[in-house]
């Protein structure tokens, strides 16, 4: 079978929820067609379903390695580091994906759930806070997110933190 065809095999039952066929099927590639960054974005989702947290730090590791301007790459490194490791490690990742994607949203607030539950409420406000100016979208986050509920009983958001809309 083709590999294009068996990699949507793999993506098909992935959007299914079925990630035991998935992985069945990811394992029928050869290891050639394992290797491309096409395959390594659907194992890493593999992983990351499986809860499989040293897996999927290595797979981040390599996909970083390959497509360092993918933001997203960092960010599941990150979390599958946070798992595997420790939340300073995560910390230790993201701090370093922040020189190399400084807007993006999804790394700010992260590492303000970091700086929250290290203890450091000011660096978590104003890390959540810069997450929101980028995308107000994380407003409504930041609201729920478990991490951050030390961040909200110490009286987050107030006037002077939250950007305007």
């Amino acid at each position: 079978m083709q590999s294009k065809w068996r990699l949507s095999h793999v993506q098909g039952y992935l959007g299914l929820g079925l990630v035991a066929e998935a992985a069945a099927e990811f394992a029928h590639l050869s290891s050639t067609e394992r290797d491309t960054t096409p395959a390594l974005a659907l194992r890493i989702a593999i992983y990351q379903e499986q809860q499989n947290w040293p897996a999927l730090r290595d797979a981040c590791i390599e996909l970083v390695r390959r497509v360092p301007g993918d933001a997203g790459g960092w960010v599941t490194w990150a979390y599958a580091v946070r798992r595997s490791e420790s939340i300073l490690a995560a910390e230790e990742v993201l701090r370093i994906a922040e020189t190399k994607h400084p807007t993006e949203p999804t790394i700010q607030f992260n590492l303000g759930c970091y700086a929250c539950l290290l203890g450091d409420l000011a660096e978590a406000r104003r890390r959540v806070d810069h997450a929101i100016a980028l995308d107000k979208n994380f407003r409504s986050l930041a609201g729920t997110d478990p991490d951050l509920a030390p961040l909200r009983d110490a009286g987050w958001p107030d006037k002077q933190s939250t950007p305007a809309s």
